[in-house]
């Protein structure tokens, strides 16, 4: 029994061992997420304020970005996972780019929620660049 216990133990540290690199990404990527969340809250909030509508918190958008962070935490795992492959497979740091991508996501959501919360003269320009990259209609200048 103690041998098991002792075959339990190393496995487990073997795991720690392996993600412990990628925990200040996860924490990173938890927080992003958690920004864009409170925003995004926020915003729903203004707008119904704004048009005059009644606003109730929908506890369907909080599970979702329950699902949204879990799913990013487990394929920041994965990349991890990924970069400890033979060297030349992959890009190095593949689990730090990836994180940086979901960041970089997460970040653009934020904007648009400070968008739809305030009016103010770079948020429209914002809005509007956005709405014309959208369409294709961007100008060079």
């Amino acid at each position: 029994m103690e041998a098991l216990y002792r075959y339990a133990n190393g496995c487990a540290g073997s795991l720690v061992a392996l993600f412990a690199p990628v925990a200040p990404l996860m924490w990173c990527v938890a927080a992003f997420i958690g920004v864009d969340f409170a925003t995004g809250v926020a915003a729903s909030r203004a707008e119904a304020r704004r048009d005059g509508r009644a606003w109730y918190f929908e506890s369907r958008e909080a599970w979702r970005t329950v699902r949204k962070l879990g799913f990013a935490i487990v394929a920041i795992a994965m990349a991890r996972i990924v970069d400890t492959l033979p060297a030349g497979l992959f890009p190095p740091d593949f689990a730090r780019l990836f994180a940086g991508f979901v960041c970089g996501v997460e970040m653009w959501s934020f904007l648009e929620n400070a968008c739809r919360m305030g009016d103010s003269r770079l948020l429209r320009r914002l809005r509007r660049f956005v709405r014309e990259t959208e369409r294709g209609e961007v100008r060079d200048e």
